[in-house]
């Protein structure tokens, strides 16, 4: 039977939970995650405890923060004037922004926090600074589609 390496295309269903056992991420009773491995599509971490499995096996992979999704950086959380913000927003926490920069590049950032004078927006990932688990199972080896 074929193990997964570097290039194949593969299906699996995972669970993700934070070291505290709480669940992030799950694609059970969804479709698998399909990638292909070394294409970086996903965390390093994850596409590493793959290569090797065979179709229908599972396994239990503990991943540290940096073969996810990097280090919390201070430096991407910043407290603006509420009044910098436009009048319209109803401003939560963990509510997503687009927010661009001078140079006109777009990206995404979190409101961690809101007072009366000021909004904290977070550009890190929320899981950013945390090490991962996830149960991962298998599904298939997809075949490569082969053209003549």
């Amino acid at each position: 039977m074929a193990h997964v390496k570097q290039g194949d295309t593969v299906k699996v269903h995972y669970t993700g939970r934070l070291p505290d056992g709480t669940v992030f991420d799950s694609s059970v009773d969804r479709t698998p995650l399909e990638f292909t491995v070394g294409e970086g599509e996903i965390i390093p971490g994850f596409e590493d405890s793959v290569v090797g499995m065979r179709p229908g096996e599972a396994k239990t992979a503990a991943i540290s923060s940096d073969q996810a999704y990097g280090p919390y950086r201070d430096e991407m959380a910043l407290v603006v004037d509420r009044e910098q913000l436009p009048d319209r927003l109803d401003l939560e926490i963990d509510q997503e922004l687009q927010v661009f920069r001078e140079d006109g590049q777009a990206f995404i950032v979190r409101i961690t926090d809101v007072s009366e004078a000021d909004v904290t927006l977070d550009a890190n990932h929320p899981l950013a600074g945390k090490d991962l688990t996830f149960d991962i199972q298998l599904v298939e080896i997809v075949s490569p589609i082969i053209t003549v």
